[in-house]
């Protein structure tokens, strides 16, 4: 008797085997609704994602946005994304990786966007968050800022922001804040 549960237990590892996933790993709802909105992915020409971790890491990932036109035109940013396994009834952590002067992104690389908080719902996907930060860089809001000064300096002085925006972008001091290049 004990042998049959041995030889059962040894058939269920061999067909987890077969599957390519390490036996016993089940996948989260999150990472199952993960998987199909990536497969389902329609990025804009300006975005591109990699999986640093490789694919079998789905829940972290980067997104990297180059915007081809506005005030960002020509500059690189890169996000991280990290998706809990609780996705789609909560969004996904986004963080700026490149340090850029712009009135919804902190210097910390907090990012605001509505989306991300109080207007998050389980139908959103990776793909609405990916458009909603290319939005941010075609049409940058200086009404519900994270970085005050630069939303001050956008509302009062638009020519002065592109000013700001090229120096940080090209690798310079925008005050007492210097900013590493990110043109490409």
């Amino acid at each position: 008797m004990i042998k049959l549960f041995k030889i059962k237990d040894q058939k269920k590892d061999d067909a987890g085997n077969a599957n390519g996933r390490p036996v016993g790993k089940k996948q989260s709802a999150g990472e199952l609704r993960l998987h199909k909105d990536i497969s389902e992915l329609n990025l804009p020409k300006t975005t591109t994602i990699s999986f640093p971790n490789g694919k079998d890491d789905l829940m972290n990932f980067e997104v990297v946005v180059r915007p081809d036109e506005g005030y960002y035109l020509g500059g690189m940013f890169v996000f991280s994304f990290q998706v809990s396994p609780s996705y789609p009834y909560e969004p996904p952590k986004v963080k700026c990786k490149t340090k850029v002067y712009h009135p919804n992104i902190d210097l910390e690389g907090n990012v605001c966007l509505n989306i991300l908080r109080e207007d998050w719902k389980p139908v959103l996907n990776i793909n609405t968050v990916i458009y909603g930060l290319n939005h941010l860089f075609m049409d940058p809001n200086d009404e519900d800022p994270l970085n005050h000064d630069a939303a001050a300096v956008l509302r009062s002085n638009p020519k002065l922001f592109e000013s700001n925006v090229r120096r940080a972008m090209s690798g310079g001091y925008v005050g007492q804040i210097y900013f590493p290049r990110c043109c490409v």
